[in-house]
């Protein structure tokens, strides 16, 4: 439960972008093949600017982290 809420928080958020644009930036900078990884990094930020949590989701919680907050 720590755990998704930890995720539901803006630092969660954060952290979720942030993982999103090195992946992004790593696949960019590899290029290639690594292109995939750069794909994949859209979606932890996606996430995060959007403020979803795709692991609440296996934790039974909403997938709004604005309504795992305000529970």
């Amino acid at each position: 439960m720590g755990f998704s809420k930890f995720m539901a928080s803006t630092g969660g958020r954060a952290v979720r972008a942030i993982v999103g644009v090195a992946l992004i930036v790593v696949g960019g900078l590899l290029g290639g093949g690594w292109w995939a990884l750069a794909v994949v990094g859209l979606v932890p930020f996606a996430a995060g600017a959007l403020d979803i949590c795709l692991f609440n989701v296996l934790f039974g919680q909403p997938l709004s982290g604005k309504a795992v907050r305000a529970s």
